[in-house]
């Protein structure tokens, strides 16, 4: 998995930077408010500009993530990846193929 982007939460938001080959950008997630049970929990956004949304999951060893999908011009296709909290409370967007 490569590390995409670090963030931490202020409150019930998440700031931080998202780099790829494509993209070098300050981003964040913030909450979403869900009008059904499919809809995601948090939208992100880097420059203002929506690039994708995220869901909260929990794995199968009880950890809690998100489930996170991106979208920008510059990418081929959307990407997925997943948010996880590290032991020193920052939360690394680890993608993978």
């Amino acid at each position: 998995m490569a590390n995409i982007g670090t963030f931490t939460r202020d409150g019930a938001n998440f700031t931080g930077a998202i780099t790829t080959l494509a993209l070098k950008a300050k981003a964040s997630l913030q909450p979403n408010t869900k009008v059904s049970d499919a809809a995601p929990d948090y939208r992100v956004y880097a420059g203002g500009i929506e690039i994708g949304a995220a869901w909260s999951k929990t794995s199968k060893g009880e950890r809690p993530y998100l489930s996170v999908k991106l979208d920008d011009p510059s990418f081929p296709a959307a990407i997925f990846c997943r948010m996880i909290e590290g032991d020193d409370g920052r939360h690394q967007l680890l993608w993978s193929r």
